[in-house]
């Protein structure tokens, strides 16, 4: 009888072992998804087909790789803020479109949609040291423009992106003027439990309280909750509460370990807003909750627009 126990807890160890060394070896694919299911790899459509302006841009990142983006104007002389867009971890620029269209009309901004390496048409493949590095190639081409205020580039990320841009704006504390986060996750470590209930009994964040003893084994572990704390520029966070894949609890804790130490935090949540619709649930108020936000921390540099004006009649 206790032969047959021994088997079964041996076999039952192996499967678990197995499973974690498959999950180790395969967590790149698991972490990034640039191509959906039945889907190619290159964009369904562009800003075109939405009749925007736009301008294709091809960057190299600090590493040598190529990457593409999209620069969407409202009108070609729109001094507004421009918004620096990061997606979430599937699919590629071109799906978020309607959203950026809707987003230029209400925010009257400019939006940069950057495809992280190994997404739509840009070279390499994901990890995240390499977005780390895509971020900060895309906020160095946008300060370098001579037909944007540079003073208003804010930062929106949502889901993994969220994560992205707020190492960014971390980093960044003279380049972007605030930050807007979106159902965005605490790190990949506690997301792990979440998705995979044992493996919460393996690793997890900072405020975890198992032995952690496969974190070291994450090459990808986006720990914002780590960073959040340390950002100096304004934060929204937008919340939506019927999120069905990452618990609405991980942007609750990453606004009030932000509000610790930033008094210019936001936080709206929209009771039926999902994972990816709630800019669509949230309707109306969404959209002024960001215009309110904006117009609050990055104002109009009303001064630059009359000296960029008065060289524009100049020439």
């Amino acid at each position: 009888m206790v032969s047959y126990v021994s088997l079964l807890l041996y076999g039952l160890g192996g499967i678990m072992v197995a499973g974690m060394a498959l999950l180790v070896a395969l967590q790149e694919k698991l972490v990034y998804v640039p191509v959906l299911p039945g889907l190619a790899k290159s964009y369904p459509i562009t800003p075109a087909r939405l009749r925007l302006q736009y301008e294709d841009v091809w960057l190299r990142s600090s590493d040598g790789i190529r990457l593409h983006a999209w620069f969407i104007k409202l009108f070609p002389d729109c001094k507004g803020p421009t918004v620096l867009f990061f997606q979430e971890n599937a699919g590629n620029i071109a799906h978020r479109l309607e959203m950026v269209r809707i987003m230029l009309q209400r925010l009257q901004c400019n939006v940069f949609m950057l495809s992280y390496r190994g997404y739509g048409a840009s070279d390499g493949y994901p990890s995240q040291l390499g977005i780390t590095r895509d971020a900060q190639a895309a906020l160095d081409h946008l300060t370098q423009r001579t037909d944007i205020d540079t003073s208003r580039i804010v930062v929106f990320g949502r889901s993994l992106g969220g994560a992205v841009g707020a190492a960014l704006t971390k980093s960044n504390p003279d380049k972007v003027a605030a930050l807007i986060l979106e159902n965005t996750f605490t790190s990949i470590l506690d997301m792990a439990g979440v998705l995979l209930p044992f493996l919460k009994w393996f690793m997890g964040g900072s405020g975890s309280k198992g032995p952690k003893v496969l974190n070291c084994l994450v090459r990808s572990p986006w720990s914002t909750i780590d960073i959040i704390g340390q950002i100096k520029q304004p934060i929204i966070f937008l919340s939506g509460l019927q999120d069905e894949m990452v618990p609405p609890s991980h942007m609750q804790m990453l606004y009030v370990k932000a509000a610790t130490h930033n008094r210019r935090c936001t936080f709206v949540d929209f009771p039926t807003g999902m994972h990816m619709d709630t800019w669509l649930a949230g309707g109306d108020r969404y959209w002024r909750s960001i215009q309110l936000f904006l117009e609050q921390n990055v104002p109009e540099n009303k001064e630059r627009t009359v000296r960029n004006e008065n060289d524009s009649e100049a020439r």
